[in-house]
Formats: C-alpha cells, structure tokens, sequence
C-alpha cells in the first residue's frame, strides 16, 4: 500500500510512531526536570495554574483599583445589562486615586516614626563620643529618615556646610516636619553652643507625644470608620436580600424606568452620604 505521496504506508506509520515517542520523551524531560526543581515526587502531575495566578496577582497587586472591572463585569452579567460595566470603568480612577491617597498617609507615618529614630539614634551616639557630623551620618544610614535628601545633608555635615539649611529642606517632604525642628537644635547648638543631644532628646520626646497622640485620636474615631463603613455596605447588603428573596432586584434597577430612576437618585445620595461623613471623620482626626 502506497500513500498519495508516493510514500509507503508502513514508512509513514514508522515516521508517525518515531514523531510520538519524541514528543513523549520531551514532554516527560521537561516534567522530570520540573519535579528535580520543584522537589516534587515522581509521577506528580506539574500544573500551570499556580505560575499563572502568581503572575496575574504579580500585575494587580499592585494596581487594584483594576477589581473594580471583574467585579463590575460580574454584575453586568448577573443583571444582564452593561450599565455595571461602565460604572466599574468610570470607579478605576477614583479608586486609584484613594488608594494612592492611603499608600501616600501610609508613607507619611512611616517617614515620622523614622524621625523621631533618628533624633534618638543621632542623641545617643553624641553621648556615646561621636562628632555631631559622624553621628548625624550613622544614623541617617541606619534609620533612612533622610530619603533622598540623605546625599545633600551628609555632605554638608561633612565638609563643614550649612547643615540646618539641608535640614529644612529635607523637611519638605511629608511626614518629615521633625527634620526642621532638628534643625533649629543643631543651629542653637552650633550658634549658642547649647547641648545637641539634649536638645535632639527633648524634640524626641515631643514627636513621640504627639505621635502617641494622633494614634489616640485614631483609635477613639475608629468606632465613626465603622459606622461609615456600614453604611456603604447597606444597600450592597439590601440587593443580597432581595436577591435571597426572589425579587430580582438587579433586574428591576437596571431594566425598568422606575428602577433606573431610583438607581441614580440612590447612587448620588450614597456617594454624598459617604463624602459627607469621611469629612466629619477627618475633621475630628486632625490635631
């Protein structure tokens, strides 16, 4: 038997059979050499589906203002109508823009506790018989209070320049206000000749009272967070229960004039309920 090519039948079966085993063989190196890697006992079967996850939560760790389009995608297909949709796309950058806020307050507090180390860290190192400038210099590089004003001030401390000044303008940053009062602490004791190190342990102490103070402030005002936050859950909360109920309240919100109509009215007071009471909060945060 002969194929329309002119090649034997029993050739092209051999070809076919040789073509498998080496793909096979293949396959069964890359699954031998993943299991040496992974550590994994033999016969285990290697799935793609944790390196693609990781992957994915990789990219939106990130940036997760982007949930905020599954989520809606979901809704959409739940309510049969894209109007979730294009909400969750218009929510991205608000979203984002919160996040980004919180992320910025989260590195604020940390730049002020690093402060308030490193007023501590330069004091004991000036009682331990260091220079101010080489005290100044080992505790920026041990606490990283300084960020990227760090180069600026060390030269200056080290080849005799207006340390003060680069204080101040490290100061600028936010979450960095205790670098000015060092700053007037290491131009006293320059100018005056005043103690450094018990003038750098009273500004610690005042940082450190201060900061006890907002954390206080924050812990008697984290019973408000909680009601703002139960009040954005609420009507979340009252679609589940006419959902459990059987009233398909999606359908009546997103496909009925009526609904429609009490969809917008109730999203733009939810949003100036919300707006108005983050404002209250906030204002009772401040010092």
């Amino acid at each position: 038997m002969t194929m329309p090519g002119g090649l034997p039948a029993q050739v092209a079966a051999a070809l076919c059979a040789v073509a498998a085993l080496w793909w096979t063989a293949k396959g069964e190196r890359a699954a031998r050499r993943a299991r040496m890697i992974l550590a994994l006992p033999d016969g285990s079967v290697v799935s793609p589906w944790p390196a693609v996850a990781g992957r994915w939560w990789k990219a939106v760790r990130g940036r997760r203002q982007w949930l905020c389009l599954p989520v809606a995608g979901l809704l959409a297909l739940l309510g049969a109508s894209p109007l979730p949709l294009l909400a969750g796309a218009a929510a991205v950058p608000l979203v984002g823009r919160r996040l980004r806020a919180a992320r910025a307050g989260r590195e604020r507090e940390a730049r002020a506790d690093r402060v308030v180390t490193l007023c501590g860290v330069v004091a004991g190192e000036l009682r331990a018989g260091r220079q101010p400038a080489q005290a100044l210099s080992y505790a920026a590089r041990t606490t990283g209070a300084l960020d990227g004003d760090e180069a600026a001030v060390l030269a200056a401390a080290r080849f005799g320049g207006d340390v003060p000044e680069a204080l101040r303008r490290a100061a600028r940053r936010e979450g960095a206000d205790g670098l000015a009062g060092m700053a007037a602490c290491w131009q006293v004791a320059v100018d005056g000749g005043a103690g450094l190190a018990a003038g750098l342990d009273r500004l610690e102490a005042a940082l450190r009272a201060h900061r006890d103070q907002q954390q206080r402030l924050r812990s008697q005002l984290a019973g408000a967070w909680a009601t703002v936050a139960v009040l954005a859950v609420l009507p979340v909360a009252g679609l589940g229960l006419g959902a459990a109920l059987g009233a398909r309240p999606l359908w009546v919100l997103l496909h009925t004039p009526a609904g429609l109509g009490c969809l917008a009215v109730g999203g733009v007071l939810e949003a100036l309920g919300l707006w108005w009471a983050a404002r209250i909060v906030r204002a009772g945060e401040r010092p």
